[in-house]
Parts: C-alpha cells; structure tokens; sequence
C-alpha cells in the first residue's frame, strides 16, 4: 500500500516586505562604493585558481584531473582511487570481492552516479525512480535528552528512515521513498524594467516504504556538489577561516558569517566544519566515510553502519561484503584521489568585460562571502601546500533567507544558513555536466537565478545586482563564467 506524501514545501514570497531597498537609497550606495581601480586588473597568479595544482582543462573532462603537479608514481595511485570512485559496487555475495557490500538500502552503486564526472548533480526529472544525485536529509526537532546526540551527530535522524531519504534498494528490499519537485514560476524585474522567472521548488516525499514519518520531520533537498580542489580547501588554516568571521564582523551591520564547529570521529573532538552545504563534516575522509555508508550502504573503519534502522529489520539482516566493507586501503586510495582533483584554470582572465565583471563582483559586495585568495597551509598531502588559491569562498555558514532555507539546523548551522559554496570552476558546469543548475536544491536554471535567490546576509548583494543594467549584468556574468 502507498504512503500518501508526508511533507511538501511551503510556499513564500520571494521578496519580502522591506526585503528591497529603495532605489534612490541603492543608487547612492552603489556610488558611494565604487570599486577601487586595482580590481579591474588581473592580479599575479590569478589564472591558476588552484596554484600549481591547478590543469588547462575546459572541456568535459575538465573536473576529472589530476593535480599537475602529482609526480608520475602520485599519479598513477589518482588512478587506482579513481577506480574506487568511478566503479559500480555489487551486492554482498558468497564470493569474495574488494568492491561488494552494496546497500541493501542505498541512492546510488557507485561515487561518480551522484558525482557526475566529478562535477555537479542536478535535481530529478518528471520521470519516476531514484533522484540519483540528489538526496534529501532527514531529522526531528531535538530534545534535551539529545544533547550527546547533538554533539557527535549534529542532528537526530528520523527513527524510521534514518539520516537520509535511501530511495533504491536490491531486490527484495523496498526502496525508503521517491522524491517528487514540483515548481511554480516567479517573475522577477531589474531596475531597467527587462525580466526573468526563477522557478520556486515543491518537494514532495511519495511511495514510502516503512510507514509515515512523524509530522515534524525535517527535510532537506540537496544535489551533489562538485569534487574539485577539495583537498586545498581542507589545507586553508583555521586562522583564515576564523579571521573570515572576524573581518565580516568588524566591517559590516549585515554579513555575519559563523564557523560551523563539528565533531570529528577520528580525532574525538569538535573541530571546524568544511565540507558539505552546511559545512556539516570536517575533513575529506570522514565525509568520504559518510558518503559511502549512506550513499552506498557501505561500512568502514569510521562508519561502521550503514543508515538502516531498528524499524527496518530486513535491511540490518542483509548479506555484508565483510567487516568492514570498504577496507582501509580502499578508504585511503579514495582519499588520495578526493584530495587531487584538480581545479581548472581560468579562462579570459583578462577580457575587459571580464575584468568589469570582476570590479561589479566586488561593488555588489559579493567577495564579502566569496572571498578569492588563501595561501594554504601544511596539508596532508606535499603537492596541497602552501599554493596561492582562488576558490572564492569563506567556508563560514550564512543566513540566506527564508526562501532558501530548509529549517533543519546540523550543528551551529540554523534553519536559514549554508556554508558559502566554492565559485572556483562554476563557469564549466554546463560543458562538464550537461546543466546549469545551482544552489543547495538545483531550483536555479544559471546563474542569474542563482543570485536573484539570494537573501537574508546576501540581500544587499542581490539588490545591488538587480540595479545592474543590462551591461553589466554581461559583465558580471562573464566574470563568472571564467572561474
């Protein structure tokens, strides 16, 4: 029997009142915050966003390199990671196998199905199956008995379904739920009167496997991200991250950027949160873990369970691939491939509509949150160190806004905040994966929708944008469209 949908998106005003300055207030700002000349020039290093790591690459294999600076034996072990994280994984079998232990309650058979080439995923389609890369999250509000739960989870899983919506499952087994989008249209005018439409999403949970969820559950849409320069992101020293903080709060009434602090398994302390669209996991290894148990149904030595529940007794029953099912070397080999991919370089770097792109992204106070340049610190791996990098982001959590927030907290990060995504390589979305759609749900179709989206801290920035002419919205774009 089918489950009714337990939960849809309610809908909101994309602008709310008072959301909009008024346009006579814009103009004097934006005159008053002219841009410094030197933000019109290419800056040393600039075309190479990930130093010397970064490949000339802008085709649709343009994520899927390895560092250039890897020698050739570091090369060769990127490969056999790649193997890891491009291959199917298979079900539990009588057999012995280095790549069993599938499900048996699961999203996807293999890291690259939601990492398209490596890139970015998009939401479902009209047609019925599993999302494939995207997942959706799930918790209930917490309770004062939760606190160590809190503590080393960030959320409380949902008791029947887990931490996440599994929606494919082997044979034998049914799949948790379907996730169903539907969208209304919005019409959205800048100041020289041309338009656009941003599409509103209507998330909807259908088919459920297991019986109802509870009525408060939380719910939390979110397509893959993509996997380029991550081992440089984990290589910024904390300092940067919280001066970040530090620097937002001395200088402006409005952008307040958060660290996100997040239990670290392996070390068994709260350290800063990085990874994920709520900067929900420290380090590359432990979300790589996370990925693989609740993506996959795949166990490790720091996962050690995959997402079944004590409601879903068919499932901790199921056949295992051995213990743990992803073995150290596996895990490691994955991490070393995670780490070096590279990030591509710049194209255009200096075209004048570029360049003018570039000046308006700082006008609009846009590089308050996308901050351009780290020297990283000592990390992990040699070829990572100490390498001028432009990814355009403070990797601090931020409040966007009630039309973008999901209402489901994980850690520090609230109901209304996500972590500011890497800029670095956004420009090769459509050539590397076929798309070009963004934000934490894929609800925007380019990049215009993506900054229209824009609220809470960012409303300025967007309403900035909006007082653009036709010109310099050229401009801004193509300033993008070179990272």
């Amino acid at each position: 029997m089918l489950e009714k949908p337990v939960w849809r998106m309610r809908q909101r005003r994309l602008f709310p009142t008072g959301d909009v300055l008024p346009i006579a207030v814009l103009v004097a700002c934006l005159s008053a915050c002219q841009p410094p000349p030197e933000l019109a020039t290419v800056e040393p290093g600039e075309a190479f966003s990930g130093g010397a790591t970064s490949v000339a690459k802008s085709d649709s294999n343009a994520f899927s390199m390895p560092s250039a600076n890897l020698s050739p034996s570091r090369r060769m072990e990127f490969f056999v990671g790649n193997g890891f994280f491009r291959n199917p994984w298979k079900p539990a079998s009588a057999q012995a196998s280095t790549r069993d232990g599938l499900g048996p309650l699961f999203n996807t058979d293999t890291c690259q199905g939601c990492h398209i080439k490596d890139g970015r995923g998009h939401p479902p389609g009209n047609l019925p199956g599993p999302a494939v890369s995207m997942l959706v999250r799930l918790s209930i509000p917490p309770s004062a008995s939760d606190a160590l739960l809190l503590q080393h989870r960030g959320v409380v899983p949902e008791p029947t379904y887990g931490g996440q919506l599994q929606d494919a499952a082997l044979p034998g087994h049914r799949p948790e739920g379907q996730i169903r989008i539907e969208y209304s249209e919005i019409p959205v005018q800048f100041s020289d009167r041309s338009q656009i439409s941003v599409r509103k999403p209507s998330l909807s949970i259908e088919q459920l496997g297991y019986g109802p969820m509870p009525p408060d559950t939380l719910f939390s849409p979110r397509i893959a991200p993509p996997m380029i320069g991550l081992g440089l992101l984990e290589a910024i020293d904390d300092a940067d991250i919280h001066a970040n903080a530090q620097r937002q709060a001395a200088t402006s009434r409005r952008v307040r950027g958060k660290v996100n602090l997040v239990w670290d398994e392996s070390r068994g302390q709260t350290v800063i949160g990085r990874f994920g669209w709520k900067a929900g996991q420290p380090s590359l290894n432990q979300q790589n873990a996370h990925a693989l148990a609740g993506d996959m149904g795949l166990t490790s030595r720091l996962s050690d369970r995959d997402d079944c529940t004590s409601r879903q007794p068919d499932c901790i029953g199921a056949a295992s691939g051995g213990t743990p099912e992803v073995s150290n070397q596996i895990l490691a080999s994955i991490l070393f491939y995670t780490r070096n991919l590279a990030v591509p370089m710049r194209r255009q770097v200096d075209n004048p509509q570029v360049l003018l792109g570039k000046a308006l992204f700082h006008q609009a106070g846009c590089a308050a949150c996308h901050v351009p340049s780290y020297v990283t610190g000592q990390a992990a791996e040699p070829e990572l160190s100490r390498q001028k990098i432009f990814p355009y982001t403070d990797l601090l959590l931020h409040d966007m806004g009630n039309e973008l927030a999901d209402g489901r907290s994980e850690y520090l990060a609230d109901g209304n905040q996500w972590r500011t995504p890497p800029l670095w390589g956004i420009g090769l979305t459509s050539q590397v994966n076929g798309h070009t759609q963004f934000l934490h749900d894929g609800r925007a179709r380019n990049l215009m929708e993506a900054i229209v989206w824009h609220g809470g801290e960012a409303r300025g920035s967007r309403n900035a944008v909006l007082m653009f002419d036709q010109a310099e919205r050229e401009a801004l774009l193509a300033f993008l469209n070179s990272l």
